[in-house]
């Protein structure tokens, strides 16, 4: 029989009493408790935030994408084309120009992001799901067409039953210094409205999609591209592809798989996680002094039965044992408690989505949340490192009570 743990149960569930004592006793544990829980799913929130954006970036980004290792652009040459397309697993590829323009619609503009895209993109599928309003079409005989942000159309005010009305961009040239006519100093070009897409804000609010041609005479661009979108086999083990396409282009160009397109949104949940694991923690530990003076209190209260098992032989480490079991007590049934209310909350929000957002989404109208069983192994361990810290002293105090004859 484990004699330590015998003596702290007997403390901690005594029912002949319910004294001050116990009762900051289990103060401190539904604290633990609390905490506990509170952190789990807070976890489990940044958990489905970052799974929702890698969700919403992975039906839209190219799993491979190539960009210049200096300036904006490059040359796309017939060569470059034949390097890419040499690497097994490389199955299409999309040419870009991207780049900020002056966007006016009637009496109102804004600055953009502008992307011209070759005509694959749209067989590629990639925006199928994210239009709203008309149609995903860049051609229709001799007019072109854009696809705009949802964010944008609603700052323009931009109607697509008006077909009188078009998309005015302007972007500025390098001209010579000492130019006095104003219309030399920017490219102007016009396209109608096609359709409307919501995918996420930072695209919805920025985002303009036109024909790569539109952009090559905007941006007087020509031969030249700013990125490449490449499609993958998905069967094809992608960072095997990345390695040797980034090995057969060279320094000249980076090679970016989908998570290293958005790495500073990625880093910036991630440290955000790591605060909230920190700031909980603390406060775990803060109400972890409760736990401090409930066994500081059971100490003194208990001097008589310390010393009896002096007298009968008992050593400072058993005693020390005995009040080290009675917080482990407490760390335990307060952590393992909140570890299962906080997974059963993730779970009903993870299955049944009980919490709503708040506002009208595309994407998900609850919030998001994923259960990582990694989550549940640091809290655990974080809280009852904590909680037994907390009892450290008093457990020492105890062992140095000396023998008192009763």
């Amino acid at each position: 029989m484990n004699l330590p743990l015998f003596i702290s149960k007997r403390y901690f569930f005594s029912k002949k009493k319910k004294n001050f004592i116990n009762i900051i006793a289990i103060i401190s544990m539904l604290v633990v408790s609390i905490g506990t829980a509170a952190l789990i799913i807070v976890l489990s929130v940044f958990n489905g935030m970052e799974g929702l954006l890698r969700s919403i970036y992975g039906t839209f980004d190219a799993p491979l994408q190539v960009l210049p290792s200096e300036g904006k652009s490059f040359i796309y040459t017939t060569d470059l084309k034949d390097k890419i397309i040499s690497i097994d697993g490389i199955l299409d590829i999309t040419e870009v120009i991207e780049d900020n323009a002056l966007i006016r619609y009637s009496d109102a503009q804004m600055i953009v992001k502008i992307k011209g895209v070759s005509d694959n993109f749209i067989a590629q599928g990639r925006m199928e799901n994210a239009i709203r309003q008309g149609e995903l079409k860049f051609q229709d005989g001799n007019t072109s067409y854009a696809i705009i942000g949802r964010g944008i159309q609603f700052n323009l005010g931009v109607s697509l039953r008006n077909d009188f009305l078009a998309l005015q961009f302007f972007y500025p040239k390098n001209t010579k210094p000492g130019t006095l006519d104003p219309y030399k100093h920017y490219n102007r070009a016009n396209i109608m409205p096609g359709g409307v897409f919501a995918l996420e804000q930072q695209y919805d609010d920025n985002y303009v999609f036109v024909p790569l041609a539109f952009t090559e005479k905007l941006f007087d661009y020509k031969d030249k591209r700013t990125s490449l979108e490449l499609m993958v086999d998905p069967d094809k083990d992608l960072l095997t592809i990345q390695a040797g396409l980034a090995e057969q282009l060279g320094r000249d160009f980076m090679v970016l798989n989908s998570d290293q397109q958005h790495a500073d949104l990625y880093k910036v949940l991630k440290i955000e996680k790591l605060f909230v694991f920190i700031i909980f923690s603390m406060i775990v530990g803060i109400a972890s002094i409760n736990i401090f003076f409930s066994l500081s209190m059971l100490v003194i209260e208990k001097k008589p039965d310390i010393s009896s098992l002096f007298a009968m032989g008992a050593s400072k480490k058993l005693i020390r044992k005995i009040f080290l079991m009675e917080g482990a007590i407490i760390a335990f049934i307060g952590a393992g408690s909140g570890l299962v209310l906080g997974f059963s909350i993730s779970w009903l929000q993870q299955t049944y989505g009980l919490v709503s957002m708040g506002v009208a989404s595309s994407v998900t109208q609850a919030y998001p949340v994923e259960i990582i069983g990694t989550d549940f192994l640091f809290t655990a361990f974080t809280i009852i490192f904590i909680t037994f810290v907390a009892s450290i002293q008093p457990a020492i105090m105890a062992s140095r009570q000396g023998i008192q004859r009763v």
